[in-house]
């Protein structure tokens, strides 16, 4: 696919999408005959993986780790899984910590939303 369909159905510009081939995050990218990348159908999960853990706070080179466990096809299956493996144990981290800030942040709004309504601020 060319670059505006990954586009499309990544939501990643094309400016990102370039840059993280560059970093080689996407791996090798082949040209079609009039020069233009033609990106593998894959390429689409990759990104979304590599958006979702930029959005959690990995570092390039710790997505470049993964995404190169996710491209290879001689990795050692075990290096793999512990290295897969302790992102997901860093993901799950991060969402024990957003429900428990979600938890507190209710708690936060129904007490505002209360005194709001003792002021008259807010309909009862």
């Amino acid at each position: 696919m060319l670059i505006g369909e990954l586009e499309t159905l990544t939501g990643v510009g094309r400016h990102a999408l370039r840059y993280y081939e560059r970093r080689g995050l996407l791996g090798r990218i082949d040209r079609t005959a009039g020069n233009y990348r033609d990106y593998p159908d894959e390429v689409v999960e990759h990104v979304r993986l590599l958006r979702g853990m930029q959005t959690l706070g990995f570092s390039l080179g710790e997505i470049g780790q993964v995404m190169e466990g996710v491209r290879a096809r001689d990795i050692d299956c075990a290096d793999g899984a512990v290295l897969i493996a302790a992102k997901r144990r860093h993901v799950d981290e991060q969402i024990l910590t957003l429900r428990e800030l979600s938890a507190l942040l209710g708690r936060e709004q129904r007490r505002l939303e209360q005194r709001a309504r003792r002021n008259g601020a807010i309909a009862r």
